[in-house]
């Protein structure tokens, strides 16, 4: 399984009380100190897609699941040519994206260079909740504050006029966000469409408050066998077996 998801959290915890299946989970390794799921667990690259074929055939893996983060979209394309190379099954466990409603204000994205462009014409103060790598492209942005929210702190910091790095590890809920949202002063949510059955926390305080959310829309991602739950992907293991 390529996880690092909730859903592969659960989908490992869901499978590891069953001895006829060995499950691995397989993590990027992109944070220090990684929550680790039930079962078995490595951690790190493969190698692109002839890397990760050759991982499959050498630990005799039966069905790969894709798990990962929807923005995984390398992986996404590595684990569909790496499974047709070596004749593996694969499902991809995909969560819903979310759908903008009533009294949101979105505003849809499709590359930081867009967004870049919405905030400085737009914004004064902006909570960017993008994670520490994709930072860069507002840094550029001199006139705006940014609330930098990340789980670990960026490795270099970009050079930032006027900022705030806050290092904190979500689920958050909407009471705890709109509290940080009204303290902060924040007028724009800067993104990603992550997605989940869920209603997002900062989702709910900005339509709450009304405010701006510049989000990201999700890469491609490659045609294969979908489902959106957790109870589907176990299904799905369970009639490999029969």
């Amino acid at each position: 399984m390529l996880g690092g998801t909730t859903e592969a959290y659960a989908l490992a915890a869901s499978l590891a009380g069953d001895a006829s299946i060995r499950t691995i989970t397989s993590l990027a390794g992109r944070t220090t100190s990684p929550r680790l799921p039930q079962g078995e667990v490595r951690i790190g690259g493969f190698g692109g897609a002839e890397g990760l074929a050759a991982y499959l055939l050498t630990q005799k893996i039966d069905a790969t699941i894709d798990a990962t983060h929807p923005f995984s979209a390398r992986m996404g394309w590595n684990a569909a040519a790496a499974a047709k190379t070596a004749q593996v099954k694969l499902l991809r466990l995909a969560r819903p994206a979310w759908q903008a409603g009533p009294g949101d204000h979105w505003i849809d994205v499709g590359d930081w260079d867009e967004a870049v462009s919405v905030v400085a014409r737009e914004s004064r103060r902006v909570l960017l909740a993008i994670g520490r790598q994709e930072l860069e492209p507002f840094a550029a942005i001199t006139d705006v504050f940014f609330l930098i929210r990340s789980v670990e702190a960026p490795e270099p910091m970009p050079g930032f006029a006027n900022a705030e790095l806050l290092l904190s590890r979500g689920p958050f809920d909407a009471t705890s966000e709109r509290a940080l949202i009204e303290a902060q002063n924040i007028d724009t949510i800067v993104c990603k469409n992550s997605g989940g059955s869920v209603v997002d926390g900062k989702l709910k305080a900005a339509r709450g408050l009304g405010l701006r959310m510049v989000m990201k829309r999700r890469p491609a991602r490659p045609e294969v066998a979908s489902v959106a739950t957790v109870d589907d992907a176990v299904a799905w293991v369970r009639a490999l077996k029969r």
